[in-house]
């Protein structure tokens, strides 16, 4: 029978809907795995990434139900956002059609592969039922002080016509549609993830050795924490008036080079820059270059050049009482620390390079040989009173105590990571559940009313926020008062909706039209056990949902402090070097791959090609190779004797068909660490067309029964409806339990050992495994005889199992 992939798996993926096959169980009392791959975006089509993400926590998922586990494996939408709103403008249809109609072609695409996820559990974030939801755990955390509201200046994108987060800011562009990205002020609500800071730092040594250490470090280093002084620089009588302020606050993690201090650079938006501004005490075309400053993202400041202008005021120092200049400069970040810093150009790099540009003091406090700027922190401080001498460690330690006895100074913990606005200038995604009412402010929603859905007979022209200009949906009344009121126009981040969908999966999906989440379900499913998707979600996603989980646990809505427990990132599919995209036209189809070699192969490529973590380099020549394979397997098993495997006496086995058995329990070795460790399919997949490869030589039929029984349940995650095919028609079952190992299959008859004469190397032989000391150096000597004739053997060394050496002389 020749191998017929359509007709094999359209049959297999009927049975398995059928009958429920990946449903999760109800029985709590089993051994449960939550595996769950980051879910798509509702696009059009999936693409090989998605293949490559999905084949994995597959062949995950697959593994640990034939092993018993209670698995739960979902997948959904991730189905707000701009791009639904760029194709209404561009094909003039709805952005509510055009994502529903996506998802409705991706979800055959998802199942025409094969994968095992819940169909009962699957969900759109843009599905009413779940914004409901979305918007009361909005009121909850609004309530609980973990929302506000603020006036700030944010990443703007013109394309888009939205605010966007700082990390989705990629080099001053846009991440969703690579345009500029300017600064503007709007006002807009935070969450405070800040108030998290401290617990997202401590909680990633929980996660060491279970999440890549690139995605720790990347997340420790966005939170950013440091350690140091905070102090007030009282501005001069003069200063003072010009300035209408009295002094600056500013944070320092080099509390040891205070002496070193000899300017200060404020930030274009910092408090004391607009009241001079507003004053008219700086030039016209100081004033212009401000405002240009202002207008480019935190990364574009730090990245350019350094540039900067005098302001003509002075600060005191705080020890020395002597006068510091106050500059503006454009590396001054207002959002970090005060927006403020003491500039030390001898032990800094940044401000060396500005005080050399504008030829300002450099000096030097920490003894050194090497050119400045000296950055180490280590060292004796010089020129600096009674702490000179002193190590700077220490030195560090006893300056801030210095200032905090004088009550001048405080020890203080700052954090880089900033407050996550999550207020969206655009139709589609999920409104904000508050209201604007003069009388009372801004207040939220009735519970009861939610969810607050998006009206839809609008018009997406890309010219502003089309809510903004629909009345009787904008319109309403105050819940407090009961007078005419706005509705909260601006919809939320999608990344709020991705922050919390891990959850909802774990509820049992019977209660989905009462609560949010089912608190049973939730104890026995969360936290997720292998969380899989690209690392490119290392900061944005990653983080947020972290904070999430911590923010629902402590409104009583989880448990656990973090959702996933492992977590795997795999690497990008590339073809001719470059990650595939629509526009650079190097797109690989996976319907057309399934049309012409069915989803079997399509799923051992992407399995067989690379290891998961790193990127994947397209080959039409593997492709075709993994499909040969598969024809090869089910070649071979129209010749395996149908019925239970019988039996095997490893003793009654010659040498090929030792060999060949060995392979195959090689790999079923492999197959434990590689599902539940490693996750290197491609050697597991590998020694399975070894093992498969050994067999060809030998004509043992109990042997080939076994061997066919273990192969096939090995390969079943990775290449399952050509294995559920052949495991029906060789053993009359679809799923069975995997052959334990026997240990007797790893006992070698013989060895291989080295000879050597003198140390080097001259023979090799073959012993029995159970040959004694002489007669192994009785082979060894007859294996050199033609080097040791007429020689005197002054030495006989054997190193058990490993080599003989000579000495001769």
């Amino acid at each position: 029978m020749a191998y017929e992939a359509k007709n094999i798996e359209k049959k297999w993926q009927e049975i398995w809907d059928k009958n429920d096959y990946f449903e999760p169980k109800n029985d709590f009392s089993l051994p449960k795995k939550y595996i769950l791959s980051m879910f798509p975006y509702p696009s059009g089509r999936i693409h090989m990434g998605h293949v490559r993400n999905y084949s994995i926590g597959d062949a995950i998922s697959r593994y640990y139900r034939k092993i018993g586990y209670n698995v739960l494996h979902p997948i959904g939408f991730d189905s707000f956002g701009m791009p639904a709103e760029n194709a209404a403008i561009k094909h003039k249809v709805h952005p509510k059609s055009w994502t529903y109609e996506n998802i409705a072609y991706m979800k055959n695409e998802l199942f025409s592969l094969g994968f095992s996820f819940s169909k009962k559990r699957i969900l759109a974030t843009s599905d009413p039922l779940y914004t409901k939801f979305e918007q009361e755990f909005f009121i909850k955390m609004y309530e609980k002080g973990l929302i506000y509201t603020k006036e700030a200046n944010v990443n703007w994108c013109e394309q888009d016509q939205t605010v966007l987060a700082n990390e989705q800011v990629e080099d001053g562009k846009c991440w969703r549609c690579g345009h500029e990205v300017v600064q503007k002020k709007m006002p807009g609500y935070y969450v405070k993830i800040t108030a998290y800071a401290d617990e997202l730092l401590k909680e990633l040594e929980n996660l060491k050795g279970k999440w890549p250490n690139q995605v720790l470090t990347m997340q420790e280093n966005w939170i950013g924490k440091s350690e140091g002084l905070e102090f007030k620089l009282i501005l001069d009588e003069k200063s003072q008036e010009k300035s209408q302020e009295n002094h600056i606050s500013v944070f320092t993690t080099r509390a040891d080079t205070i002496y070193g201090v000899s300017y200060i650079a404020l930030s274009v938006d910092h408090k004391i820059v607009q009241n001079l501004i507003n004053h008219s005490y700086l030039e016209s075309k100081v004033i212009e270059k401000i405002k240009q400053i202002q207008n480019q993202t935190p990364r574009e400041r730090q990245s350019a050049d350094k540039e900067g202008y005098f302001l003509d005021i002075y600060v005191l120092h705080p020890l020395t009482k002597e006068k510091i200049p106050v500059w503006v400069a454009n590396f001054v970040l207002s959002d970090y620390g005060s927006g403020a810093v003491m500039a030390v150009p001898a032990h800094d790099e940044r401000d060396f390079e500005f005080a050399n540009k504008y030829n300002l003091v450099i000096k030097k406090v920490i003894e050194c040989e090497s050119k400045l700027p000296y950055t180490q922190k280590s060292g004796k401080l010089i020129e600096s009173s009674e702490f000179s001498g002193i190590e700077c460690d220490i030195a560090r330690d006893k300056i801030i105590t210095y200032f905090e006895n004088k009550k001048i100074g405080k020890r203080t913990i700052n954090f880089k990571i900033r407050d996550w606005g999550v207020s969206r200038q655009r139709y589609w995604g999920a409104p904000i559940p508050m209201i604007k009412c003069e009388k009372c402010g801004i207040v939220p929603q009735k519970i009861e009313n939610l969810p607050i859905i998006l009206p839809e007979d609008i018009e997406i022209t890309g010219e502003g926020n089309p809510l903004e200009k629909h009345p009787t949906w904008k319109e309403c009344t105050c819940p407090k008062c009961g007078l005419k009121a706005c509705k909260e126009t601006d919809t939320l981040d999608t990344f709020f909706e991705s922050s919390w969908y891990f959850a909802r999966f774990a509820s049992d999906e019977k209660t989905w039209q009462e609560k949010a989440l089912d608190d049973p379900s939730m104890k026995y499913w969360m936290n997720v056990d292998q969380y899989i998707g690209g690392i490119e979600h290392a900061i944005l996603h990653l983080l947020y949902a972290r904070f999430f989980q911590k923010a629902l646990r402590d409104l009583g809505y989880l448990t656990d402090n973090e959702p996933f427990d492992r977590l795997l990132t795999q690497g990008m599919v590339l073809k001719d070097g470059a990650k595939m995209s629509k526009s650079k036209g190097n797109v690989v189809d996976p319907d057309d791959i399934i049309k012409k070699y069915g989803a079997d192969t399509a799923r051992l490529f992407i399995l067989f090609a690379a290891p998961p973590a790193k990127e994947l380099e397209w080959n039409d020549d593997a492709l075709e190779g993994a499909y040969r394979f598969i024809c090869r397997l089910y070649d071979r098993a129209q010749n395996v004797k149908k019925g239970k495997p019988l039996e095997l006496k490893q003793e009654n086995l010659n040498k090929e068909e030792k060999y060949a058995r060995l392979k195959v329990y090689e790999a079923l070795k492999k197959s434990e660490e590689v599902y539940i460790q490693t996750f290197a399919f491609n050697t597991l997949i590998a020694s399975c067309m070894e093992a498969l490869n050994a067999l060809s030589i030998c004509k043992n039929e109990a042997l080939e029964q076994e061997a066919f029984y273990i192969i096939l349940n090995i390969l079943e995650p990775i290449i399952p409806h050509v294995c559920f095919e052949l495991s029906e028609q060789l053993f009359g079952c679809e799923n069975f339990k995997i052959l334990k190992l026997k240990e007797e299959v790893f006992v070698k008859d013989t060895l291989n050992l080295a000879v050597s004469i003198n140390g080097k190397k001259r023979a090799e032989i073959e012993i029995s495994s159970s040959a004694n000391k002489d007669e192994i150096l009785k082979m060894a000597k007859e294996s050199v005889f033609k080097w040791i004739q007429d020689k005197n053997i002054v030495k006989e060394i054997y190193i058990e199992g490993k080599l003989v050496n000579l000495v001769i002389k």
